[in-house]
């Protein structure tokens, strides 16, 4: 058995963390870590998780290396900052669902994540990107940092323009709404209730940092370039799901069937991506809420040739797929696993 740890237990992250860990196959859960709610049980904080396996939430020490073969951090990126720092050459694996270490070029970095101080060297260690582009990489990854919820779907909804076809992408607007769990558990005035019921929130109408790390992960690849990517945020009444709508503009001409194809043959053999047509089922997909509770992205290419553009839309979870799903599945890449042990779970629906 695989020994598992995570830290940041008490948040949405971490207990989707919990839920996956303890119905995985081949991972123990060994330790639980935090800076509040110590000395509780999971179960006391999430009310949907029951087996805890007797564990409690415990203060995060070098000790910790004694205890687990990977330890994930679900916490705010300044704290997956200090404890990359202190654990990375002590753990086995780490695997990091902050933001701290996604961005790898410092002035980016520094723009989008100004509060958060990390060490120039471990930026260099850490391996990033969604696992169905960079799986090879995992194997022997001792730290690896998972992109965020919305960067999961631009990068899988661009990802057969720029790294299959190789198109020169002039400009690229994003469009990205997401559920209220996208926040986490932080309470703010704008998340109550009366504010948030019904809502369509432009909380990032100018920019997203999530898409900055794609441009700089896309630019490192070398394959295609992107001239301009920029996004706006949109916050919805859902609360688990999101989905980006990908507005793609391209001097390279190609049509839908040339589209169609290159998805589908990028994806092929990817059992976590679902190319699917827009109009294939009795709602027009993708839809965040057929992929909840589920590690699918659902991605849908179309050509807009009125508008001369192409448009490419991506719906996933941004707890399973977005996250801790996808922390498992890069779990199972590093450790010589099958992809989807322990993540073969149909989405719920309706939801």
């Amino acid at each position: 058995m695989i020994r598992a740890g995570v830290v940041g237990a008490s948040g949405l992250a971490g207990g989707e963390l919990i839920r996956l860990i303890t119905q995985h196959p081949d991972l123990e859960l060994t330790f639980l870590g935090g800076s509040s709610n110590i000395g509780r049980r999971p179960s006391e904080l999430h009310p949907g998780l029951r087996n805890d396996q007797g564990l409690t939430i415990q203060p995060v020490t070098e000790e910790v290396a004694d205890k687990v073969d990977v330890l994930f951090l679900a916490t705010p990126a300044p704290v997956s900052a200090e404890l990359a720092s202190l654990l990375a050459d002590r753990v086995p694996a780490i695997v990091d669902l902050s933001g701290a270490f996604r961005i790898r070029t410092p002035e980016l970095h520094d723009r989008w994540y100004p509060k958060v101080k990390r060490r120039t060297d471990l930026a260099d260690r850490f391996v990033y990107g969604v696992p169905e582009l960079i799986g090879d990489q995992l194997a022997d990854a001792a730290l690896i940092s998972l992109p965020g919820c919305y960067a999961t779907a631009i990068t899988l909804g661009l990802a057969p323009l720029t790294l299959g076809l190789g198109l020169d992408l002039k400009t690229v607007v994003v469009d990205g709404k997401s559920g209220s769990s996208g926040g986490g558990v932080q309470l703010r005035t704008s998340d109550l209730h009366p504010f948030r019921a019904g809502a369509i929130a432009p909380y990032s109408p100018t920019g997203h940092r999530h898409a900055a790390e794609v441009g700089d992960f896309l630019e490192r690849s070398k394959h295609g370039t992107i001239g301009n990517l920029t996004m706006s945020a949109y916050g919805v009444p859902n609360v688990r799901g999101l989905l980006t709508s990908s507005y793609v503009f391209t001097d390279e001409k190609v049509d839908q069937r040339e589209l169609n194809r290159a998805y589908l043959r990028f994806y092929k053999g990817r059992p976590f991506v679902r190319v699917r047509r827009h109009n294939e089922t009795l709602i027009p997909v993708p839809d965040p809420q057929v992929v909840l509770g589920s590690n699918y992205a659902d991605v849908t290419v179309l050509l807009d040739e009125d508008g001369g553009r192409i448009v490419v839309l991506a719906a996933l979870d941004n707890l399973v797929k977005g996250a801790a799903g996808q922390a498992v599945q890069v779990t199972n890449l590093r450790f010589g696993l099958p992809e989807e042990t322990g993540l073969t779970q149909q989405p719920v629906m309706p939801a």
